[in-house]
């Protein structure tokens, strides 16, 4: 089933572009969309947190005061991430899918390419307060340099390594591991007695993509050129590749069981003692959901090559994360959805779901609230700001990693199973997926 859901997803893509024009249906003008159904609207919202039920009661009292102050009623479905780009996918080549939805930032530009979404013109900004409300690098990750953006800024993040303070000091580990080396180094004297060092979601695909990304910026590698062309299988990509997967393949310090999480499964073993550390974004909200306590985990930065320290370049150790809010040219409830968009990124409201999530509000305003000068978000809120880089703003963003991410989680299917991971079999597999680009 997940074969051909990523085999499904990957056909949706090469067609958006030319049923990109059957998505506009419903337009009235430039602005897009038309109020045909003023008093009802369909969100789409990704699971941000530890399950879907929890967001649904996260989500629930909000929706329900927006539509105590507009009349407006929100039919609320929560996607897995797992199932989210498809089912986007998916709506944008057939038309038809919510008014309003939640989509990964790295998206914005792929998803910007197939006209489907509403352009943020200044005047579809206006509506919602303004464009100055919201720190410019969030804008920048909200669609194509040059155009308007296809998305506002809904949650603001970065990866961060958090360990569990607890096994950290049962193992007699003083600190956190800084660099790779050190990775494998603490990772080999945690991963013992059913406890494994570090957690992985191997089938997810966007999860793959993101380490795999960081990994190629420390390794000097890009995975387009600057025309935008493919280069996923160079050689610096290998290694990079490689590296990830060999902390399963070689290192043995993640569990061959994680080649098969998808849905934060790694989160829930973290709270539970049975890993020590994971790459996360924003994960506070979750460990809490799952029994800790404030205290119990530590957040430092993700590691870098040895002799190194986060920055830029080589340095990188995240990609800019983050969940935009979207609406659909060809909603039917044009002016409600922007009113919904409009309370979402409120001050107020960007401050109780920022709060709830662990992530850092976009809107400028609501990152004074104390609530987001913890130590957690700290690291978080320095990692964006200085050694965070974006992942290609290319029309083909989403293809890259439905192809590459397929790629990878392959790859940790063949370490649970005991197969070799070489760099043979590695270059083997992105070339594949480089090919699948361009098929």
């Amino acid at each position: 089933m997940r074969r051909t859901r990523a085999a499904a997803a990957a056909a949706v893509a090469v067609s958006l572009l030319s049923a990109a024009t059957a998505c506009g249906g419903g337009s009235t003008g430039a602005e897009g969309g038309s109020n045909t159904a003023p008093k009802e609207l369909t969100y789409w919202a990704s699971n941000q947190g530890p399950d879907i039920t929890a967001d649904q009661a996260t989500l629930g009292p909000e929706l329900k005061k927006f539509e105590e102050q507009t009349g407006i009623k929100v039919k609320l479905e929560v996607v897995p991430w797992s199932d989210l780009l498809n089912r986007i996918l998916a709506a944008t080549a057939s038309g038809q899918g919510p008014d309003v939805l939640n989509i990964g930032n790295t998206w914005s530009s792929s998803l910007q390419a197939t006209g489907a979404l509403l352009p943020w013109t200044a005047k579809n900004f206006d509506a919602i307060g303004g464009r100055d409300r919201f720190v410019e690098s969030a804008i920048g990750s909200a669609g194509a340099a040059g155009q308007d953006p296809a998305a506002v800024p809904l949650y603001s993040m970065s990866y961060a390594l958090y360990y569990n303070k607890k096994v950290f000091q049962e193992a007699g580990i003083e600190k956190p591991p800084a660099t790779w080396d050190e990775m494998v180094t603490i990772g080999r004297k945690l991963s013992k007695d059913g406890t494994w060092a570090l957690g992985a979601e191997g089938s997810n695909l966007s999860n793959n993509i993101h380490q795999a990304f960081v990994l190629s910026k420390q390794h000097g590698a890009e995975f387009f050129d600057a025309a935008g062309k493919p280069t996923f299988d160079t050689a610096a990509n290998v290694d990079a590749v490689k590296q990830y997967v060999d902390l399963m393949a070689k290192d043995k310090i993640i569990a061959p069981g994680n080649a098969e999480y998808d849905k934060n499964q790694s989160l829930q073993d973290f709270s539970n003692g049975k890993t020590a550390m994971v790459l996360w974004q924003n994960a506070a909200s979750t460990f809490k959901a799952h029994g800790m306590k404030e205290g119990d985990w530590g957040v430092a930065p993700v590691p870098v090559p040895a002799g190194g320290a986060p920055g830029s370049g080589k340095n990188t150790n995240s990609m800019v994360a983050g969940i935009n809010l979207a609406v659909f040219k060809n909603t039917d409830n044009t002016d409600g959805a922007l009113k919904f968009v409009k309370f979402m990124t409120s001050d107020e409201e960007q401050k109780i779901l920022n709060r709830t999530y662990g992530s850092i509000p976009p809107v400028k305003a609501a990152q004074t609230d104390p609530a987001f000068a913890t130590d957690d978000l700290t690291v978080l809120r320095n990692t964006l700001s200085t050694s965070a880089a974006p992942l290609p703003q290319v029309p083909e963003e989403s293809q890259f990693e439905t192809a590459v991410g397929t790629a990878v989680k392959e790859l940790f299917a063949d370490a649970a199973a005991g197969r070799p991971v070489t760099a043979e079999s590695v270059k083997a597999k992105l070339t594949k997926a480089q090919q699948q680009m361009s098929s």
